[in-house]
């Protein structure tokens, strides 16, 4: 894939409509609306920089939280031009509305190397149903479009798709850094290549695990995505979260367990070496579990599911809420075996203090990976918060911001906004 990159002659003194993603959590604190975190805020720095050292003019276009097609304040953009003036130094103008009059006035008004937030695009409903009307009113403000959101690029949305048809479009750099990394990672990895997979439910995962199942040396699975491995295997599962209840499968229309079964049965034949002579399936389940009645539950027991243990628990009413301390300490080892490891998804149900030590220690394994040169690459918002939350998100190669978008592209799915970024050769 080659993107459009722009040129210095493509936006000097150019303005330039730059749609990132600054949908970030808000929080009321005092009465006012406030950043509570900034990481896609960063993200953007470089295509900013770049922009008013080439003496543009630069409009930024978001969307924030789901206001549902009309204004909601708890919702709007200004809370994030404030924090990017006081916390980022990058003095940020603000406008209530993203098309029309109003930013026009203030867009003519803007001097060279400025700033200027437009309020949530999505307080139009036409934002989602890419109304190309509403998409050649937004594009109406500016010269030149730069899209810099790669984790909104799934999103055939007007901000995203439509403006497209109107202005010529180049990728932003950090969408470029999202897009090489990932591609590198999938076409060629330094091996060995080690998949980490967790979160609550597999169909968020299937199709980027039948993918990395193609790509990675090992794939190795932990929370709710687990248990579907372990039953259908025939391990007992008792009453955790499982994909698969009659209401899942009506909805999704799929049987996740017999999915897995699928999965488990294509790659039987496939083994890797652990310490280059003890054989492992490609997919790696948990050998051992936290167990407890609850998510509330102060209460555990770890379970072993490799020595017929659970046939002789008489508490059918447990819930399997994190990978073992075993299986913990066996993920880990094979992470140092590593040259490149991918982690998506928490090991258990770690907001819970109980709950925590499966995915804490993966955490802290990776970085210690990093530092013995290994590719560390994560991605995910319960993940970006896990490693946020250890202070440990600065030691990794990479954190994407990507969410649902990156697991689409790492599966190999084609994204709406990025086809009109691509060069056609």
């Amino acid at each position: 894939m080659k993107l459009r990159l722009p040129k210095v002659s493509d936006v000097r003194n150019k303005t330039v409509l730059v749609r990132v993603d600054y949908n970030v959590p808000l929080k009321l604190i005092d009465g006012k609306y406030q950043v509570a975190g900034d990481r896609r805020l960063k993200a953007s720095l470089e295509t900013i920089n770049f922009l008013k050292k080439n003496q543009a003019k630069i409009i930024l276009m978001t969307h924030v939280g789901r206001p549902g097609g009309k204004p909601d304040q708890k919702f709007s953009s200004k809370p994030i031009a404030d924090y990017m003036t006081q916390e980022l130094q990058i003095p940020t103008l603000w406008v209530d509305d993203c098309i029309g009059e109003s930013a026009k006035i203030i867009v003519d008004k803007m001097k060279s190397g400025e700033v200027l937030l437009l309020e949530n695009t999505r307080f139009y409903a036409e934002e989602k149903k890419n109304d190309l009307r509403f998409a050649k009113k937004m594009a109406a403000l500016a010269d030149v479009y730069i899209n810099d959101a790669f984790s909104n690029s799934h999103r055939n949305h007007a901000s995203m798709v439509g403006v497209t048809k109107y202005l010529p479009s180049f990728a932003g750099f950090h969408l470029q850094i999202e897009v090489k990394t990932l591609l590198k990672l999938m076409t060629n990895p330094q091996r060995p290549f080690f998949a980490v997979v967790g979160g609550a439910k597999i169909s968020d995962k299937i199709a980027v695990l039948e993918k990395l199942l193609k790509v990675a040396d090992a794939v190795l699975v932990g929370g709710g995505v687990a248990n579907n491995f372990l039953k259908a295997e025939d391990i007992e599962i008792y009453k955790s979260y499982l994909q698969d209840a009659p209401a899942d499968l009506k909805k999704e229309g799929v049987d996740y367990v017999k999915l897995a079964d699928k999965l488990i049965e294509e790659t039987k034949n496939y083994k890797i070496l652990k310490d280059g002579y003890v054989p492992l399936p490609k997919i790696i389940y948990p050998l051992d579990v936290v167990a407890a009645a609850s998510p509330e539950s102060t209460k555990t027991q770890i379970i072993d599911l490799t020595n017929g243990e659970t046939d002789q628990i008489d508490n059918k009413d447990l819930m399997y809420l994190d990978i073992g301390p075993k299986t913990t300490r066996l993920y880990q080892e094979l992470i140092t075996q590593a040259k490149s490891v991918f982690w998506n998804g928490p090991m258990g149900y770690f907001e819970k203090e109980p709950f925590k030590k499966g995915t804490t220690g993966i955490a802290k394994s990776l970085a210690a990976a990093t530092t013995n040169k290994t590719t560390t690459v994560i991605g995910g918002g319960d993940t970006i918060k896990t490693i946020a939350d250890l202070g440990l998100a600065e030691k990794y190669t990479y954190v994407s911001t990507a969410g649902g978008a990156g697991l689409l592209f790492l599966a190999g799915q084609d994204l709406p906004a990025l086809k009109p970024l691509t060069v056609t050769t």
